[in-house]
């Protein structure tokens, strides 16, 4: 599963050099405007301490995380929506994503200039916000002459589309991002292939100073919203594992926030990990959250899906509890489910099958 978060931001507000940490790429950024031009694409492993504990009960050979994708995408400015800097550009990387991290500057440094000649990261999350709106009211504006006319010939989807894009019109008039306009599942699937703007999930990374902290002002406007000193962060991952370790210890806290990060952008994706583990391997398999057995068992090979029997099930805590498979078994803790099963994040699984 290929599911992928852009990281958005105005010029020079660390894009570059988060996804630069996050991916461990030597990506350009340099401190002028548009240094990233086309996107840099990476898959980033999402931490998970239950692989480790897998693999020590099961003496597997290898630990395989699950991974997401991040893009860097160039900066944005004001006027983006009408072409404005690397504008459109900029708005058709958006819409191959799933999911965005939009980055805002926290932290003051008169040697790395700001676009707008100022730090104020409500007005900068603001600037790029407005962008987006204006690019979706653009789109729904062209596209609902167009429905309409389908409408009253009676094609089947305009019928369906038609309300849906009249009822988000006026909010995104009024600044409400299509993610906030309460629509129901089956009305944003209807919509889906528009692959508007706004209505992908966000998330904001604050880059803020070494002390990590938010104002209140900005803890109310934002509730999504890590923060993280992109500078630190960036000497973190220079360290050997132990000294990080150490470091973390020291901080009062049991990970790093690039890992944080990196969750909340797993869950952003609304993903979840179910695992499997042996001698060979312990690994974790990446299925949207909802996902019926036959269909998790598919992601790991499409042969599972198409001749699924049943699925041994056991809860991740009850394998370490029990201590092995066996064990589980043995008191009762591995459950066989059948195909209306939804998988939960850290069911250790073991798939039946016949083709």
């Amino acid at each position: 599963m290929s599911l992928s978060i852009g990281i958005v931001g105005l010029p020079n507000v660390g894009k570059s050099t988060l996804f630069q940490i996050l991916t461990k790429k030597q990506v350009s950024a340099e401190n002028y405007p548009f240094c990233t031009i086309e996107p840099n694409v990476g898959g980033v492993p999402v931490p998970d301490q239950r692989l480790d504990v897998l693999a020590q009960i099961s003496k597997s050979a290898k630990v395989i995380p699950t991974t997401i994708e991040f893009i860097d995408i160039a900066g944005l400015v004001k006027g983006a929506s009408k072409g404005e800097g690397l504008g459109n550009a900029f708005l058709a990387n958006i819409r191959q994503v799933d999911a965005i991290c939009h980055v805002i500057r926290v932290f003051h440094n008169d040697d790395i200039t700001h676009v707008e000649n100022r730090i104020n990261p409500i007005e900068d999350a603001d600037i790029i916000n407005t962008e987006l709106l204006l690019a979706d009211l653009d789109q729904i504006t062209k596209a609902l002459p167009q429905v309409e006319k389908k409408a009253k010939s009676k094609d089947k989807l305009a019928l369906e589309t038609l309300p849906i894009l009249q009822k988000i019109l006026p909010r995104i008039e009024a600044g409400t991002p299509i993610r906030d306009a309460e629509l129901a599942p089956e009305e944003l699937e209807i919509i889906k292939s528009y692959n508007f703007l706004t209505a992908k999930p966000m998330m904001y990374v604050a880059n803020t100073d070494e002390t990590y902290q938010l104002s209140p002002e900005l803890q109310d406007k934002f509730t999504n919203i890590i923060p993280l000193s992109i500078k630190i962060e960036s000497e973190i991952c220079l360290m050997e594992a132990e000294e990080q370790t150490e470091y973390l210890t020291m901080l009062g806290r049991e990970m790093s926030g690039l890992d944080t990060l990196i969750q909340e952008g797993y869950k952003l994706l609304d993903l979840i990990s179910f695992l499997t583990t042996g001698v060979q391997e312990t690994k974790a398999w990446t299925v949207k959250q909802g996902t019926l057995a036959p269909q998790a068992g598919g992601v790991i090979h499409s042969d599972i899906e198409r001749g699924f029997i049943m699925a041994d099930i056991i809860s991740y805590q009850d394998f370490v509890d029990c201590g092995s498979e066996v064990g589980a078994r043995q008191n009762g803790k591995l459950r066989q489910e059948g195909k209306s099963y939804i998988i939960q994040d850290g069911d250790v699984c073991h798939f039946k099958f016949n083709v």
